[in-house]
């Protein structure tokens, strides 16, 4: 029996070489060559990897592939997971790791990386991928001169360090003498299309590279039908039912929040304590008219959006963000207007942000006006409305074919006119009775309840940030799990703003909830805020701490969750007598055990 070349992972020369090697050895010679082949492979069992050992292929010989994630609400993982699925329908060996369980040293030894990131926060690393990041910034990071790579970055334009991470782990691996497979691309919240581009680019330039290493692949047109996906997602949403609509807030507060279910029945769409909803809304329509009169354009002119025809008026009522003002529509409208304003804003990112901060595209077609755009150019101009995401406040053990949301109506006045929240409104006041609401499940495994039971859970959600200790309540309810549970909530007032103030208390009388600790700002001259309660309670938090108790944290993370970061690591150094620098080292062990997560935005 001859090799052949191409259905193995031997180069042709090798193949040939060895076919004229096999035909000319006697029956004994045979012999003693499979016993010293099999002898020699015994022998390098357990030997540490060295430059000439290492290899790009996989044990069945296909070219090796590390795909590396680090995700904060479940985005990056599941592109990772996607390019898994093509790469490997491609011919290609892939390996999908999340980055909080990769050893970094271990880069070193890889020849084919890609990395799939978002951005947390103002341009800080996802809670998974710190350590990683922390290592390729750090002095003991090696020389990767070996390794070829690739970087996806996750963001939003309306932040000011947009892509942040995908762009450090891009300069940190080309600073260690890495190779580039293909040039890095920053992906917007409408990330589909981006991410699959870079999909398309990275798999033709790997198959590349396995074909000059005489390696076997797949056409990527396999690899594509081979992973269609199927079902509701973010792509293809599920149009659900409302079934209630109520006010939480007492009368006489200043807040409107509300208590939203929507019905999931037929949808197939499967959710755990932890996941987010992810709800694509209207923008209003008044807001709409307004727009294209003071452009002075026909609200019925053909456009299009995306791969949709439509009109002007539907496109910027369903398909265009038009309330928040990013970089990339700034820059466009300067074109536009020729604004000598707008130009000089671009070149100061912090007054440029302010400047955003404030106002929305009416605000921009008021104070720089352009003159001669048609209606088409305004819609390619700005991007896709996305999807507002919601953490689900109900367990489906509890509700079944249900999910339930926290949704604080936002509304506000700001340079001599009203504003709304886009979802959140829409949601309050103008989804009409018979309406659906386009929806979609966002898992986010970085916020999960544990898997034992027994484990003692701290909770701490001021405002709507309650909404998934809510469901980690009905989860544990309808589990009888017996673990301890213990909530920091803080509001304006205690009559008005307790968010299910029935539920945590009868919870509380039943023994499911053995603590609860509030902090009502208003209530008295001097504000109070849940990380107060955190330090005043020190002694018995750093007691539950040492009792294995994990550590949740949901809510704003502009303020409030630094705030609170803060106040663990004083209970750390007050309470359990550590130095500073050790409090931040406990913190980041229980970040790696999955003992303290945050679900912050």
């Amino acid at each position: 029996m001859m090799i052949d070349p191409n259905n193995s992972p031997l180069a042709a020369e090798q193949a040939s070489s060895l076919n004229r090697l096999l035909e000319s050895l006697e029956p004994h010679q045979f012999d003693w060559l499979a016993g010293f082949i099999a002898g020699w492979q015994t022998s390098q069992r357990g030997k540490p990897a060295t430059e000439a050992q290492r290899t790009d292929t996989a044990s069945d010989g296909r070219l090796s592939l590390t795909v590396l994630y680090g995700s904060q609400t479940g985005n990056a993982e599941a592109l990772a997971e996607t390019l898994g699925q093509r790469a490997n329908a491609c011919g290609i060996a892939a390996k999908v790791v999340d980055m909080a369980d990769y050893k970094p040293r271990q880069l070193k030894n890889e020849t084919f990386v890609a990395v799939i990131t978002s951005t947390h926060g103002e341009g800080d690393p996802p809670d998974s991928a710190l350590d990683l990041h922390e290592f390729l910034h750090g002095r003991k990071a090696p020389s990767l001169e070996r390794l070829k790579y690739a970087v996806l970055g996750l963001g939003d334009t309306s932040y000011e360090c947009y892509c942040q991470t995908g762009k450090d782990f891009d300069a940190a691996l080309e600073r260690r003498g890495a190779t580039r497979l293909t040039e890095r691309v920053d992906c917007d919240v409408d990330y589909d299309d981006a991410a699959e581009a870079w999909f398309a680019t990275l798999l033709e330039t790997l198959q590349g590279e396995a074909g000059a290493a005489g390696l076997p692949t797949s056409s990527p047109s396999t690899a594509y039908s081979a992973t269609a996906a199927a079902g509701y997602d973010r792509r293809r949403p599920f149009p659900a039912e409302m079934l209630d609509s109520l006010v939480l807030n007492g009368r006489g507060s200043h807040k409107e929040t509300r208590h939203i279910e929507l019905s999931l029945e037929g949808s197939g769409l499967s959710y755990q304590p932890g996941d987010a909803l992810g709800v694509y809304p209207q923008n209003d329509p008044r807001l709409v008219a307004t727009v294209i009169e003071r452009l002075g354009l026909d609200p019925d002119a053909a456009v299009k959006a995306g791969d949709i025809d439509t009109t002007l008026a539907r496109a910027l009522q369903h398909h265009r963000e038009i309330t928040l003002l990013t970089r990339p529509v700034v820059e466009r409208w300067a074109e536009f207007s020729a604004s000598e304003t707008l130009k000089a804003l671009l070149e100061d990112h912090a007054e440029l942000s302010a400047w955003m901060a404030e106002r929305d595209l009416l605000d921009l077609v008021e104070e720089a006006p352009a003159s001669g755009l048609d209606a088409d150019t305004l819609v390619q101009a700005l991007r896709k409305l996305p999807a507002r995401l919601y953490s689900i406040a109900s367990s489906q053990a509890a509700v079944d074919e249900e999910v339930h949301l926290t949704v604080a109506a936002v509304r506000f006045e700001a340079r001599g006119r009203r504003r709304e929240g886009v979802a959140s409104t829409w949601l309050a006041d103008r989804l009409a009775e018979d309406e659906r609401v386009p929806v979609y499940v966002e898992h986010n495994k970085h916020f999960r309840l544990p898997e034992d039971d027994e484990m003692p859970v701290i909770m701490i959600g001021p405002g709507t940030g309650i909404a998934p200790f809510r469901a980690f309540m009905q989860e544990r309810e309808e589990r009888e799990a017996g673990g301890a549970n213990w909530l920091f909530f803080g509001a304006q007032r205690f009559h008005t703003d307790f968010l299910y103030q029935s539920e945590w208390l009868a919870w509380r009388r039943q023994g499911l909830v053995d603590r609860i600790d509030v902090a009502f700002s208003r209530d008295q001259a001097e504000k109070v805020y849940v990380q107060q309660r955190i330090r005043e309670n020190a002694s018995e938090l750093w007691r539950w701490l040492e009792k294995g108790a994990c550590v949740y944290v949901c809510g704003d993370a502009e303020a409030m969750a630094p705030d609170v970061h803060e106040a663990l690591l004083d209970v750390i150094v007050e309470a359990g007598g550590k130095r500073r620098e050790d409090a931040t080292d406990y913190l980041r062990e229980l970040t790696r055990q999955k003992r303290y997560q945050r679900d912050v935005y």
